[in-house]
């Protein structure tokens, strides 16, 4: 009976709230054997599957793997690949030859220098989360003249203005109604036939030729459906995008691979803010190119999508081996780092196997991310990363920083400008994120960066106290939505895409970036929708107040409710939601607090935060 066999008895002893006593009494025995439960992580253990095998039984493993997959050509690489998943420390491994050696000694001494294969894929893939970025702000321009075109002027004291304020909420926020409520359901029945690969494929036809039709409209119905059709294609897009970059990419710089969505939306909007000033002089059709011209980056993600290397663990899903090593040889520099990440993650998708049986039910699948509480806890968190990036108030920026400069005393030209002043820097400050979210963490960049935004909001507000006859007027307050930004790009802007592609196994990874995408999206809608009415209530210093507040709740739901995952691979997670909601609570409020206040607010050096989670050992015996 080996190791994992007798996970399986241990997994059968823990009840739903975590308590384990059989496992409990047994422990003098079973505490080199046992393996973890990934539904109820009491011991908040990050295990490696392979750890307690000897080698007789993991070089049998690999055989039989080997020969049920019709693999035994690569038979030689399987085994030197599980040695080195199963025991990290390869120098140690007398089946690995100098050429061997030295492979692995570039990879950890060169963690950048990755594939062709990999890099073209996250671009590639990432110039797709352009289109969104850009789209923001081709409305964000041409919410200057539109509106008034199509007889839905929102300005205070016109004919139905609280009406028109309702009706240009509901159409610059119309792509974000289709896409929580269809594109992004889309995304898993039709990445269950043709793949990550062709389900973008598929979205970006929804990102070329909507938009472009945008130019055409003759009233704000038409522009409506325009940009609900939109909405399939962004929501589909952002849903599996941001997954494929993360399983193709190696795990000691998912993070800052996969925020490359991020970075690319933020170079969107800085390109849709340049569209916006180049057309401006075109005058009463400025708006129609506006708009239209968000349709150029899904072009070449259209076109190339298929010459990247398919998601080896979608093969993987779907039983088909052979075509995973195939991708992995091109996403890896060597045929043996190919096959050590093909038999860890086959090692790992084992153990996951045990969470939930694999379905091809949608309504089972989608249903289990709320009933199974692995499922739950990521469901929970990455509800939590997307709702904080909309309540942090970053779309009504993107959306209405023309207005909001316009109301400021800014004219329009103006007004454009400084708007593409806050796009070129929310692109250029995304890119310290690139390292950091590696190095710090997902959750940590969150923490750091929420405060900081609120402060920059109020800041904002109390500049509009300043007499607008005043030159320091719009000066300050375009300063503060600037600094707003900076604090913006490298912690709320990467990290929720990132997370939420990450948190959910294999068998739920789909529907559950699905949840994630529809979320953002719906509290987009809400943002856009009733930013007008909040500043005619509020008026738009309390407007800037209200957003603050809504940045320090989210610091506490991110605090109390959100794991950090960064430099575990997408399997080893599976430990890390594991470890049950009260659990991670209690260490967030007996150590994590006090540390917190005594490192940033005593400013102790010497603090140190103990560790909830801790890494499984090879077994050496």
């Amino acid at each position: 009976m080996d190791g994992r066999t007798e996970n399986k008895m241990a997994i059968d002893q823990v009840d739903d709230d975590g308590n384990s006593p059989t496992v409990a009494d047994e422990k003098p025995k079973l505490e080199k054997k046992q393996h973890v439960d990934i539904n109820h992580n009491i011991s908040a253990a990050i295990q490696n599957p392979l750890a307690h095998l000897t080698k007789e039984q993991l070089l049998k493993e690999v055989d039989a793997f080997a020969q049920g997959t019709g693999m035994e050509d690569t038979l030689t690489l399987l085994r030197k690949g599980a040695l080195i998943a199963q025991n990290h420390d390869f120098e140690s491994i007398p089946e690995l030859d100098e050429a061997d050696l030295e492979a692995l000694r570039y990879e950890r001494e060169h963690k950048w220098r990755q594939t062709k294969g990999l890099y073209m894929t996250i671009v590639l893939c990432s110039i797709g989360a352009a289109v969104q970025g850009w789209d923001q702000t081709g409305a964000n321009g041409a919410n200057l003249s539109f509106p008034k075109e199509f007889g839905i002027n929102p300005a205070a004291g016109t004919p139905n203005f609280e009406r028109n304020q309702w009706l240009l909420g509901l159409v610059n926020g119309s792509p974000h109604i289709s896409a929580p409520f269809l594109g992004c359901w889309l995304s898993d029945p039709i990445n269950n036939y043709v793949g990550r690969r062709g389900t973008i494929f598929f979205s970006a036809i929804f990102c070329i030729f909507p938009v472009l039709c945008q130019a055409f409209c003759q009233n704000w119905e038409q522009l409506f459906v325009c940009r609900l059709l939109l909405g399939i294609g962004w929501g589909c897009k952002a849903s599996i995008i941001p997954v494929f970059a993360a399983e193709n990419s190696p795990h000691y710089i998912r993070g800052g691979l996969v925020m490359s969505w991020q970075m690319y939306t933020a170079m969107g909007i800085m390109l849709g803010f340049a569209a916006n000033l180049v057309f401006y002089r075109v005058g009463d059709l400025a708006w129609r190119f506006q708009l239209a011209s968000a349709f150029l980056p899904a072009v070449p993600l259209a076109a190339f999508i298929y010459c990247c290397p398919e998601s080896p663990r979608w093969y993987m899903k779907k039983g088909r081996v052979g075509d995973a090593y195939k991708s992995l040889c091109r996403l890896r520099k060597t045929p043996l780092q190919a096959a050590r990440d093909l038999y860890y993650m086959h090692a790992q998708l084992e153990v996951e196997a045990t969470l939930v049986k694999r379905t091809s039910n949608y309504l089972k699948r989608f249903t289990e991310l709320f009933t199974v509480p692995r499922n739950r806890r990521a469901t929970l968190a990455s509800f939590i990363v997307m709702m904080s990036q909309q309540m942090c108030g970053i779309n009504i920026i993107s959306y209405y920083s023309s207005s909001v400069f316009s109301s400021a005393g800014a004219s329009a030209l103006a007004a454009l400008f400084f708007s593409f002043g806050f796009g070129a820097i929310n692109f250029i400050f995304a890119f310290p994120a690139v390292k950091l979210i590696d190095q710090f963490g997902r959750r940590s960049l969150l923490l750091a960066t929420f405060p900081l935004m609120a402060v920059m909001l109020i800041a904002t507000a109390m500049c509009f106290y300043v007499p607008e006859s005043s030159n320091a007027h719009l000066g300050l307050i375009a300063f503060f939505i600037y600094l707003f930004s900076i604090c913006y790009s490298p912690g709320a802007g990467p990290v929720p895409f990132t997370y939420s592609a990450e948190v959910f196994p294999l068998s739920h990874r789909e529907v559950g970036m699905s949840w994630a995408v529809a979320s953002i999206n719906f509290w987009g809608f809400i943002l856009s929708l009733t930013y007008f009415r909040i500043a005619a209530a509020f008026t738009v210093k309390g407007a800037f107040g209200f957003y603050a507040g809504l940045n320090v709740l989210c610091w506490f739901l991110i605090f109390f409710f959100v794991p950090e995952t960064k430099k575990r691979t997408l399997e080893e997670l599976d430990y890390v939601f594991g470890v049950p909601t009260r659990t991670f609570i209690r260490h967030q409020i007996r150590k994590a607090a006090p540390y917190f206040v005594r490192r940033y607010f005593m400013f102790d050096k010497t603090a140190r935060l103990e560790p909830l989670y801790h890494l499984d050992h090879v077994d050496s015996s």
